[in-house]
């Protein structure tokens, strides 16, 4: 009977621990969260930089911030977030899902909240590998050790900011931020506001930060340009190669005076709880090695669940869970530690081949109903339906060329394969 420990109550440690809770082969999970609550990113906090235990704020959360995907593909496989007359949701009705979910399952009663994890060591047991999880209770300061047998990483990954080595970054007179420490426009009001980065948040907070900037200018290297119509005040740009006093210098040559330079570059997996011995490293934003993107090749008791991006998030949560639980209660067999390391290598180079950068390493996009496939086949895990990843390419090109109004879209999913959007 195995004892887990899962790091982190936001929706893929729930997803997790609701799957464990119910198998035979499991006898003990506890789930180790550092905030008050449950939620992970999905909390918003008016607080940035740092909590009242010293330990840096967790969450990214904007107060305005709405889905970018529809909920119709954001739920659980056995748990859709229910019928309302809107596709695209503010950040409260997603927390609020996640509760439902949490109690549905009886998940809540197994959190440990204010439980800050501190280490994580592999050791020899008699039976095999186990693991010595180190933790501290922030409500009274004392800390403890325990042993468990798998351990499942579900810490997230939107919430150590990524800076990009822009010259004169560090000299620069203006203000510089992270899109991590955002949460109301009001912050930039008359400014010269430079946005450094195309991505899902980059793109809603340069538009929604026109309302009150005087001028707007979003710098990206997008191969496809967005044909969205964006308010007078904001300008596209290409890269910015170089800070100078105030002024942004841009890889076509131009010049633009600004009062902030706002990073909207994205953020770094980070485990800073993994003791060199666990075997994970990552380079350039590459977690390895890493078999299917899940299982740690070194010690495959443990699993990191939710590193793959541009994904239908909780539903690749749930098949992944799944996929790792058949492996532990032996409904099939994960190769060795070399085959499963020989695959990853194998992965890289083909992703390489295709274009994919080192910093890609685990974004899927247009892969990802492949991987869903594989991970399906391989484990006799219940596949996810075709039509997640349908709608989430048809929503994901709107978000490009039609920023504005895209969330004005309502989804139908008409059966495993069809949708409609009207």
């Amino acid at each position: 009977m195995a004892r887990v420990c899962v790091i982190g109550a936001g929706a893929a440690g729930l997803c997790a621990a609701r799957h464990l809770l119910v198998e035979p082969c499991v006898s003990q999970v506890d789930v180790l969260e550092q905030a008050a609550q449950l939620g992970g990113t999905w909390v918003y906090t008016e607080t940035v930089g740092y909590d009242d235990f010293g330990l840096p704020i967790h969450t990214s959360m904007y107060k305005s911030l709405r889905t970018n995907l529809p909920k119709e593909i954001m739920g659980f496989p056995d748990f859709p977030v229910p019928e309302s007359d809107k596709s695209y949701l503010p950040a409260k009705d997603m927390l609020a899902f996640l509760q439902l979910y949490a109690d549905k399952h009886n998940v809540t009663p197994y959190i440990k909240f204010k439980h800050h994890v501190q280490l994580v060591k592999p050791k020899a047991g008699p039976n095999g590998e186990l693991w010595d999880i180190s933790y501290k209770d922030l409500s009274t300061g004392v800390s403890e050790t325990r042993e468990y047998d798998y351990v499942f990483v579900c810490n997230g990954h939107y919430n150590t900011p990524f800076i990009p080595n822009i010259p004169g970054l560090k000299e620069f007179k203006g203000d510089v931020m992270h899109s991590h420490d955002y949460r109301v426009p009001e912050i930039f009001t008359g400014k010269r506001v430079l946005v450094v980065g195309a991505g899902p948040s980059g793109m809603d907070i340069a538009l929604e930060v026109t309302g009150v900037a005087q001028r707007v200018l979003l710098s990206h290297h997008l191969t496809e340009k967005p044909r969205s119509v964006f308010p007078e005040n904001m300008l596209q740009k290409p890269d910015v190669v170089q800070l100078d006093g105030n002024t942004a210098v841009f890889k076509d040559g131009t010049e633009e005076e600004v009062d902030v330079v706002f990073l909207c570059t994205g953020y770094l997996y980070n485990f800073p709880f993994l003791h060199e011995s666990c075997g994970i490293v990552v380079e350039e934003n590459c977690v390895e090695p890493l078999y299917k993107h899940l299982v740690n090749v070194r010690h495959p008791s443990m699993c990191l669940v939710g590193v793959p991006y541009y994904v239908c998030a909780f539903s690749m949560f749930d098949l992944q869970v799944r996929y790792y639980v058949r492996s532990m209660n032996g409904s099939f067999r994960l190769p060795s530690s070399e085959e499963m390391l020989r695959h990853w290598e194998q992965e890289k180079l083909q992703r390489a081949a295709r274009g994919y950068t080192r910093r890609q390493a685990h974004m899927m996009g247009p892969d990802q109903g492949g991987y869903y496939s594989d991970l399906s086949h391989e484990s006799g895990a219940a596949p996810l339906p075709a039509v997640l990843t349908a709608v989430h390419n048809d929503s994901s090109g709107k978000f490009l060329h039609n920023l504005p109004s895209y969330r004005r879209d309502r989804y139908r999913l008409l059966d495993d394969n069809n949708f409609i959007c009207y």
